[in-house]
């Protein structure tokens, strides 16, 4: 398995440009498959520096409806004409930023046929499953950090429903997928307990204080390889690796094979 990062917020090779988003270009189980969009068309100039071809994507998957994850949606079905793209049933909810910055998925996409929404699980193919696990029970949630949905005209803290993982089984290896992991890493790698885990923590705006030392070291005492990036902090990433002796950071032109 080879995941390549074509978005994230830093970048380690020349002529890959970074922003504050993700794209993952994943080629596992004989698929490749494109695991977010970024926020722009910048996904599409890194992946041809970095010789993925996204008109080849066998499918794609959006983690949850925020631009920054899916703002590349629009260009992603342009380039590719066949490759379905999985996302929530939530995904084109109304989705805020505090009250006055909308960060939702672009609307005009939402009757596109080439959408197919998931409800709680789903089963893509062999080796790809996608879980939303709004079931399961929060037990460590930290709340939604000023991020917001919005229902008749009223204003309330995110709960993530749209939030969706993806579970790559391959040689062996449970290798679990996520976007930000809204919903609490903690406990999503407890549901999961994966070999590896790939995706951000959503804990940039955390102190680096005993109350991160904690969390890592709670996420250490799993038998897991982290491979984390966006939205978790390059300051944090730092910090954890301190108690986190399997915890690497993926940037930008970057590829990593499990």
């Amino acid at each position: 398995m080879e995941i390549t990062a074509l978005i994230e917020n830093t970048s380690c090779s020349e002529g890959v440009g970074a922003e504050h988003g993700l794209s993952l270009y994943i080629k596992a189980n004989g698929k490749k498959l494109l695991f977010d969009m970024g926020q722009t068309d910048l996904f599409t100039a890194n992946a041809q520096v970095l010789g993925a071809d996204l008109s080849a994507v066998d499918f794609a998957v959006l983690s949850h409806g925020h631009y920054d994850h899916g703002g590349g949606l629009k260009r992603f079905l342009e380039i590719n004409k066949t490759a379905p793209v999985y996302l929530s049933r939530y995904a084109f909810g109304d989705y805020y930023n505090g009250t006055e910055k909308y960060i939702g998925l672009d609307k005009t996409l939402q009757n596109s046929e080439r959408l197919i929404f998931v409800g709680d699980e789903m089963k893509i193919c062999d080796g790809f499953t996608l879980y939303s696990c709004n079931d399961k029970p929060r037990e460590r949630d930290l709340g939604s950090f000023g991020l917001n949905k919005k229902a008749d005209d009223e204003f309330a803290a995110d709960d993530f429903l749209h939030e969706q993982y993806l579970l790559i089984e391959e040689g062996g290896k449970r290798v679990l997928i996520s976007g930000c992991s809204h919903k609490g890493v903690m406990d999503i790698v407890s549901w999961f307990e994966p070999d590896v885990f790939v995706g951000g923590f959503h804990y940039s705006s955390l102190a680096r204080d005993e109350k991160l030392k904690g969390y890592s070291e709670y996420l250490a005492a799993f038998n897991t390889d982290y491979y984390t990036c966006h939205c978790t902090g390059v300051d944090q990433f730092d910090y954890m690796s301190g108690y986190m002796p399997r915890l690497k950071y993926l940037s930008c032109g970057q590829t990593v094979s499990i």
